[in-house]
Parts: structure tokens; sequence; C-alpha cells
């Protein structure tokens, strides 16, 4: 089950259970659209993969299944991410 963290990893944007802002790669790292379209393009810096619409769960799941209190934010450290990035923005995420 998903997590449905609750904020952008890199610029902290609050991203509600029902955003359609919120993207996810594989493992779930999570980050508003602003900064996939335009920091990231497409690349996650955590894992190199890309990323989709995080789906919404509906109100009935939320309250049986809350989403996660966790907040994580750890800005894109761009000197170090740019090499992953320059590698990958070009391959679709499934040929990566």
């Amino acid at each position: 089950m998903l997590q449905i963290r609750s904020n952008c990893e890199n610029c902290n944007k609050s991203l509600a259970p029902n955003s359609t802002k919120a993207m996810i790669c594989s493992y779930e790292c999570t980050f508003c659209a602003d900064c996939v379209n335009e920091v990231l393009h497409n690349v996650c810096p955590n894992c190199g993969g890309g990323f989709e619409k995080r789906p919404i769960r509906p109100k009935g799941g939320i309250a049986k299944h809350p989403p996660s209190g966790k907040l994580v934010f750890n800005p894109v450290d761009m000197e170090t991410f740019l090499p992953l990035m320059e590698k990958n923005e070009n391959i679709p995420p499934d040929q990566r």
C-alpha cells in the first residue's frame, strides 16, 4: 500500500492525499509536478527512475488507511544530481 507522503522532498510543498500534483517513482520518492518537470526533468535523484502521477486514495480508504505522517525533506544537491540527470533525461524511464 502506498504511503501517500504529504510533501515534496525537494521544495517541501504540501501535497494533500488528493493532490493531482504529486508524483512518485517506483520507490515512492515523492515530489511535486513542478519539481519533477522543471528541476528533475523526470529523473529521480534517488534512484534514477522516472515518475508517475501518484494515485489518489478514495476518501473512504483514507479513513481506513491514513496517509503517512512522515515528512521527507531532502532538497536535491544539483551539483551531485546533474551527472545522473544528464545521463538519463533523454532515455525513457522504461529503458533506463
